[in-house]
């Protein structure tokens, strides 16, 4: 039996997006652990009682033990069950610490995800067009439940990324032809036209900062519940042009060594960031290169 001050909600979440990464159904997981679908429901819900049960839930879903628990670090290798997980850690915070290329995806225009389907299937055109639809389906939700629940998110922008998103456009490979890529440009354009307007209008409280200092090549989030560090997430994959939601390992840690770090390095190039007008003006001189 399984007792002492266990988070068994949170073992329930890890079960569920580790589920998703590998690309398991409910019923896949029930057939193999000869369980019910409804008790893979119930331990994703966090009902677990056996330590036997998560032990070989760990080997199937092709993690550890010590993972599932949230001892140890979670790792990735499909943006799916990331993405999920981001958005189990996004509906508990009050306030997120985020830099993404080209910037957060909470920070789109409510039509990007349409332009992020048409950029994931330009990406892969080989593959079946229903690839990517978990992906959409749970990026979706991130966004719905962003608009809801509002957590304040404290997005730090690298001009430069900013810069060869105008540059490229939203588009999946390079080989498209110059009509549609002056189309993607646009496109584009109009996403960085969305981001001036939350900062003037600070539309569900985001706070955003453009730096022009040289900033990491890897994403990531720093998760807050008031006080309290909830973990730190660290992504290779990337939803803005040129998209990679298939290749790479993500990470989620609540190490406090690694959070302290992170957050210092946050804090040490949005001081000298531009926000607020000056932030504007810089994304408009920004526009009128391109």
């Amino acid at each position: 039996m399984i007792t002492g001050s266990i988070d068994y909600c949170a073992i329930g979440q890890r079960l569920r997006a580790y589920r998703i990464a590998a690309s398991l159904r409910a019923e896949e997981v029930a057939e193999s652990l000869r369980i019910s679908r409804a008790a893979v429901y119930r331990l994703e819900k966090g009902e677990i009682v056996k330590i036997e049960t998560l032990e070989r839930l760990a080997s199937l879903l092709d993690t550890s033990f010590a993972s599932l628990l949230g001892i140890d670090t979670e790792y990735y290798s499909s943006g799916d069950g990331f993405f999920e997980r981001m958005r189990q850690l996004e509906e508990q915070s009050t306030h997120i610490y985020s830099h993404f290329d080209p910037f957060s995806f909470l920070l789109t225009s409510p039509d990007y995800l349409s332009h992020l389907g048409m950029m994931l299937n330009e990406s892969s055109e080989n593959i079946e067009a229903h690839k990517y639809a978990t992906t959409l389906a749970i990026l979706n939700e991130r966004k719905s439940q962003f608009y809801q629940s509002v957590p304040k998110v404290i997005n730090l922008i690298s001009l430069r990324n900013v810069e060869r998103f105008l540059h490229i456009g939203l588009v999946g490979n390079l080989t498209i032809s110059p009509g549609r890529k002056s189309e993607r440009m646009v496109l584009a354009r109009k996403e960085v036209y969305h981001l001036i307007k939350l900062i003037e209008d600070q539309a569900y409280a985001p706070t955003i900062a453009i730096t022009q200092q040289a900033i990491p090549s890897i994403a990531f989030q720093i998760f807050y519940q008031h006080d309290n560090a909830l973990a730190l997430a660290m992504s290779p994959f990337r939803l803005g042009e040129l998209p990679n939601v298939t290749t790479g390992i993500a990470s989620i840690t609540s190490s406090e060594d690694a959070i302290k770090r992170y957050r210092h390095l946050f804090d040490k190039l949005w001081q000298d960031s531009a926000k607020d007008q000056q932030a504007i003006d810089l994304l408009k001189a920004t526009l009128d290169k391109f």
